[in-house]
């Protein structure tokens, strides 16, 4: 055999250890460092294109380290309509993906602190069924706003959602009311709402607390919008432009008041909820 000619099982190995140590760029297709990556908390260094981050890698660069107290991590989705699909039924799906993320729900709330403030905080995890809005992720929403309400404390939700759990029919639209009901309480007692939508953040959420906030701020690139490029172009007959639903391009248009790259969004949440007083 000559020495150049790999066996399969080589190949194998050889791909491996390359994805082990470089993962590429999304956007600018750039190699870089799997390691350099991780430590710019999934911000490609080349681009600054923001990659996906999980709900609590989230909550490790948002919030002080060893602040986080989680809330409601028992509540787990249900399945009303016992749905089933050609992929099998949703319980068992549920039960694939908890399995897999080591998540209850696409949602993660709890308390914390961000430089000293104490904060109520909702993430969500597109890991977890694409982040989709169900009757448990709506009850978690729902429950930490209630505890921010209860405890006169700043509410900050972060998206990244395809939208609602159809899988649960109506109950997963119901939550759209349910959680803007109790993050409109909180005006009662004068404390911030804070949304920041992340990539991506549509459907049911981008219609809903995603963009109600009394500050909404976005990271820059995110997927913004409601339906997908292809079915308004397919309406409205025209070609949108390139920068269409991206975070700059919903700012331009007035629907967020900033846009705050990765490594400034901890400083810059602290300096809003500066102008709050307890």
């Amino acid at each position: 055999m000559p020495w150049f000619i790999k066996t399969k099982a080589e190949r194998e190995a050889q791909k491996k250890l390359s994805e082990e140590i470089w993962t590429k760029c999304q956007s600018c297709g750039a190699h870089v460092f799997k390691q350099d990556f991780t430590n710019n908390s999934n911000v490609c260094p080349k681009c600054n294109w923001h990659g996906k981050l999980t709900a609590y890698e989230r909550i490790g660069i948002t919030l002080d380290s060893g602040s986080f107290k989680e809330l409601n991590e028992t509540i787990r989705p249900s399945d009303p309509l016992n749905f089933v699909d050609g992929k099998g039924s949703y319980k068992e799906h549920i039960e694939r993906v908890t399995k897999k993320t080591g998540l209850n729900e696409s949602v993660v709330t709890g308390l914390g602190k961000i430089n000293e403030k104490d904060v109520v905080i909702a993430v969500m995890d597109f890991r977890f069924l694409g982040g989709s809005l169900g009757g448990g992720t709506g009850e978690k929403i729902l429950q930490a706003a209630n505890y921010a309400y209860d405890h006169k404390l700043p509410y900050i939700i972060f998206s990244a959602s395809g939208g609602a759990r159809m899988h649960e029919g109506i109950l997963s639209l119901m939550q759209m009311a349910k959680t803007c009901a109790g993050i409109a309480r909180l005006d009662e007692k004068q404390l911030p709402f804070i949304s920041v939508l992340t990539d991506p953040t549509t459907g049911g959420v981008s219609a809903s607390y995603a963009m109600v906030g009394d500050i909404n701020i976005a990271e820059p690139g995110a997927l913004v919008g409601f339906a997908g490029r292809r079915v308004i172009e397919n309406t409205i007959k025209q070609k949108l432009p390139d920068s269409f639903q991206t975070a700059e391009f919903v700012l331009e248009h007035g629907f967020l008041d900033m846009v705050v790259h990765r490594r400034d969004l901890k400083n810059t949440l602290a300096g809003i909820l500066s102008y709050y007083n307890r």
